[in-house]
């Protein structure tokens, strides 16, 4: 009879944990839900996003913001309880980065992209991984530091960016009389310059600098000394209304950050060489970044920086 009683219970207990692993599957959702289900998780790269995301002399995609989703990548293996997760990789342009993470076809967009009260009605925002700001790269021949030293020139900017609005409210308002371009990427952009067809590229200073830093002659261009913009967020990009991603992907961020690996991730792709040439961007964490570091927050606004 006690055996038999044991038996029962222990076949109760069996059923009841049973009961509560499959309670638990059911209360995934979203993206967390798609992944275990899956096993595969898929990132956005920019192919031209120096240091954030970039083709090394191999073509395989590298960068700072890479490195940061694959620790948002470990933290989803852990939430998970998964062993192996195979991780796809997916390019992306300023245009289709924000549809591409809206239907589904990647689930962490690793670039270079502004956090925006405007984007945020369309995506999500894991913590600020960098402040940047809009400014404009010239030939330093051309005698352009201001904002206004463009009056009646062609500028370029890449399409589906903050900067290509910034740049056309700000001819609106200065009433500067801009020919304004579009271009594909950064590394069209840049060429426009370089041969000519535009007498500045108004982009992200960060990205400005990576391109100068790369070109044959860095020497022969300068970064505009006026910005069009306060100091803006990067973060890595996710959908919207999936709250238990965002937490695993603020919850992996956060405790980066606060790290020395975080500052040690820095340090790697801002003031050492990188890959394929060797270059160096020369650009310590300002101190405001590094309040970021130690005070991790998706917030959208400059002045919380």
């Amino acid at each position: 009879m006690y055996a038999l009683r044991r038996a029962a219970a222990a076949a109760t207990v069996t059923l009841a944990l049973s009961s509560t692993s499959g309670a638990l599957a059911d209360e995934l959702t979203g993206t967390l839900k798609k992944v275990k289900e899956t096993g595969v998780i898929t990132l956005g790269f920019r192919d031209s996003s120096v240091p954030f995301s970039y083709l090394d002399g191999d073509q395989k995609p590298v960068g700072y913001a890479l490195d940061i989703c694959r620790h948002i990548v470990d933290a989803v293996k852990v939430r998970l309880g998964l062993a192996q997760l195979e991780v796809r990789l997916n390019g992306v342009t300023s245009a289709t980065r924000l549809p591409l993470i809206a239907n589904g076809t990647i689930d962490l967009e690793c670039g270079s992209t502004t956090n925006t009260f405007e984007r945020r009605n369309q995506v999500a925002f894991t913590n600020t991984n960098f402040l940047t700001a809009t400014r404009y790269v010239a030939k330093k021949g051309a005698d352009l530091h201001t904002i206004d030293d463009l009056l009646g020139r062609t500028v370029v900017s890449t399409s589906g960016t903050i900067n290509l609005r910034q740049i056309n409210e700000a001819n609106v308002a200065r009433n500067l009389g801009l020919t304004i371009l579009p271009a594909v990427d950064h590394a069209e952009a840049f060429l426009m310059v370089q041969s000519g067809r535009a007498a500045a590229f108004v982009m992200d200073d960060v990205l400005l600098a990576s391109l100068v830093a790369a070109a044959r002659d860095p020497g022969a261009y300068e970064i505009s000394t006026e910005a069009l913009s306060k100091p803006e967020p990067y973060a890595v990009m996710l959908r919207r209304d999936d709250a238990p991603f965002k937490a695993v992907a603020d919850a992996a961020t956060a405790k980066l950050y606060a790290s020395p690996e975080g500052r040690k991730l820095y340090h790697r792709w801002f003031t050492q060489p990188i890959p394929p040439r060797s270059i160096n961007l020369n650009l310590p964490m300002s101190d405001a970044l590094s309040k970021a570091y130690a005070r991790p927050s998706d917030s959208y606004d400059p002045n919380s920086y």
